[in-house]
């Protein structure tokens, strides 16, 4: 069978921190047969090499290449690109892991739209990667109707053909951005670009011991020759006018004026900030009009501004001023109304801890500025003209994969007088609105953290949706919808809102029933569940004694749950009853999973059948003699395991 994805991975001594590579290729959803992993050993010094050449000769998907070091990843990108077969090529880096089904998606998203370039959803590990740009599926993109070149990292798949009818290759040797100015090539001529966002296909991860190499800190002079090299490729490809200043605004803005920002700048040694601030000063008044830095966000043109003129000190200056800036983000209400979970939440920017205050009143500050204080007089106004079009953004977060996607959020913007009124406060209030129904935005079972994105003013900051109060704060029961579990809850470190999804065991309060909270009449029990129900639900009683029953039950609008016994097979015993919420899904810690990944909670209320009918009582507990007997049996493990570790050793 031809082949359709040739995966190319470059490797330098990356340690263990391949192994997780090797596992994420190894376990694609694509048919085995469909693709082929090209490792391109860069001369490894560790024991990769030997790693690799083992699992080639294991696997026949694997193929392994040798060669001198060449100081950097494109050449061995351009060697993978050279022996692949199949109709597509993917780059990975040797510490990053893709998404299980991220070849098979991302082949069939190209192929349906006949793209040149496929970009994958990416998520960052202790890494930050382009959010705009995954919020939606883009499948006919370009730079000219998508934010495309905020992402320039190789990590793309490329249709093999394209690349050799274009010629297209990494530049080689000991140097950096070889990424963007494929990338941004590759953009420029593709046919079409399609982005692939409502999957996570990549995982860019930082690696604990910070050897990443785009971690290492760069020598200017060569940063910045490399740089030019990406805007020539713009000038090569592009017009004069908009377009060209839009994508020459990417470099601006990411590579030149966030480097000179806040704690980011000052943390640097000073000789190394000055030799830094030069290089991009001369790379702003060689290349970039007017046009390139007025769009900015306001305080990335204060900075690109100061940079321009060469001004060393007011930039260090502005720098220690914005580094006071934070966000602040106050819970106010969560609750369930009609199956959705509604989140309301205020946000605004603090100032050295206290919240940040504007002009009340419009000026003419001058611009460009003459020192910071102008700078800060100017930024306050403009972000106040501006507060109109700002908005917050409710993201959940996977906890295990960093995944994260956007919910949709209502928003009210309020200006509220401080001092003597000749300031305001900014507050943006939210009102956000998460479907567990919808999977193409809360996709999976686990737990999802809340986090606010507020854009305000030129700085995009980035919280967790808390800390609430201890006391008083909102406490919706779960809920039952769509046939998954969502629980909301707090969480013990820092008091800010989670999700559980589909995972939560005791924290539901099922084993909290007492014998009056269920009512029988007949072969007919009731109890009100303190849960979520917006619909007619259909759920699984489990009675278990000798045997086990699994009882057909309904919970109905409002939490409560209502089941037909079937009294004439339960005589004379007591039966212990869990209840299973979700029949067709998985579940949770702390419940019991039956074969087919169902799983049941616990009650505390156990069912007594005897010639009276059916009484309720309280579920047996485990006597002490019990308790104690299962204590030792996992003593004795944990003995017996640390025995078989030591002679394994």
């Amino acid at each position: 069978m031809p082949v359709k994805v040739s995966v190319i991975v470059p490797v330098y001594n990356p340690g263990p921190y391949i192994e997780d590579c090797v596992a994420s290729l190894l376990g694609q959803s694509l048919p085995p047969d469909e693709y082929e992993v090209i490792f391109v050993d860069d001369g490894s010094t560790d024991a990769t090499p030997a790693r690799l050449d083992a699992l080639a000769a294991e696997d026949p998907r694997v193929r392994v290449i040798h060669q001198e070091n060449s100081g950097w990843s494109g050449k061995p990108r351009n060697v993978g690109i050279d022996a692949a077969r199949g109709e597509y090529v993917m780059f990975v880096d040797n510490d990053d892991h893709l998404g299980d089904e991220a070849l098979e998606r991302m082949y069939a998203y190209g192929v349906a739209n006949d793209a040149d370039v496929v970009v994958g959803k990416m998520v960052g590990r202790g890494r930050g990667v382009p959010v705009e740009l995954f919020r939606v599926n883009r499948p006919k993109a370009s730079v000219e109707n998508a934010p495309l070149i905020d992402s320039l990292t190789p990590h793309k798949m490329v249709r093999r053909a394209f690349l050799e009818r274009t010629g297209l290759r990494f530049p080689e040797g000991r140097r950096r951005l070889e990424d963007h100015v494929f990338v941004t090539e590759a953009y420029l001529r593709a046919d079409n670009v399609s982005v692939l966002g409502d999957y996570v296909c990549y995982y860019h991860v930082r690696r604990d011991d910070d050897a990443n190499a785009g971690f290492q800190r760069f020598d200017p002079v060569g940063y910045f020759k490399n740089l030019r090299e990406a805007l020539d490729v713009v000038e090569k490809y592009t017009e004069p006018g908009p377009l060209r200043d839009r994508l020459f605004r990417r470099w601006l803005r990411v590579e030149m004026v966030e480097r000179l920002r806040g704690r980011r700048f000052l943390n640097l040694p000073e000789d190394y900030r000055k030799e830094l601030f030069a290089e991009i000063h001369g790379v702003v008044v060689e290349r970039f009009g007017p046009g390139v830095a007025a769009p900015l966000q306001p305080t990335q043109r204060v900075v690109a501004a100061l940079a321009a003129d060469g001004r060393y000190d007011d930039v260090v200056a502005f720098a220690e001023w914005e580094s006071g800036v934070a966000l602040t983000v106050d819970p106010e209400d969560v609750r369930w109304q009609d199956g959705v979970l509604r989140i309301a939440f205020a946000a605004e920017l603090t100032h050295d801890g206290g919240p940040m205050t504007f002009p009340a009143a419009g000026g003419s500050p001058q611009w460009p500025p003459k020192d910071v204080g102008e700078a800060v007089r100017w930024l306050g106004e403009d972000t106040v003209g501006r507060f109109g079009r700002a908005r917050p953004d409710l993201l959940l977060r996977d906890r295990a994969s960093a995944a994260q996607y956007f919910h949709p959020v209502e928003v009210v913007r309020e200006t509220v007088p401080a001092g003597d009124g000749s300031r305001v406060r900014l507050v943006l209030r939210g009102t956000a609105t998460v479907d567990p129904a919808d999977r193409a935005v809360l996709p999976g079972d686990g737990l999802w953290d809340a986090y606010v994105r507020v854009g305000l003013g030129g700085w995009t900051k980035e919280l967790r949706l808390g800390p609430a109060p201890r006391h008083d704060r909102p406490a919706p029961p779960a809920g039952v919808v769509a046939g998954r579990v969502v629980l909301p809850y707090w969480t013990d470190r820092y008091a800010s809102l989670a999700l559980d999804v589909g995972r939560a065991g005791k924290r539901l309060g099922l084993g909290r029933l007492v014998p009056g909270d269920v009512s029988v009449a007949g072969e007919r029990i009731g109890v009100d569940l303190r849960l979520h129900v917006p619909a007619r639900t259909g759920v699984l009683l489990r009675l278990s004694g000798p045997g086990s029953h699994d009882v057909p039950a309904v919970l109905l609008p409002g939490g409560r749950l209502e089941a037909s016994l079937p009294v004439n097979d339960l005589g004379g015993r007591t039966w212990r009853t869990a209840l299973c919420l979700a029949p067709d899904g998985a579940g949770a810690d702390g419940a019991e999973a039956d074969g087919a990944g169902a799983r049941f909670h616990p009650l505390a209320v156990a069912l007594r059948v005897g010639a009276d009918g059916v009484r309720v009582v309280a579920a047996p507990r485990p006597g002490r003699l019990r308790r104690l007997a299962h204590k030792v049996r996992r003593g004795v493990r944990r003995v017996l395991g640390r025995v078989v570790r030591g002679r394994g050793r």
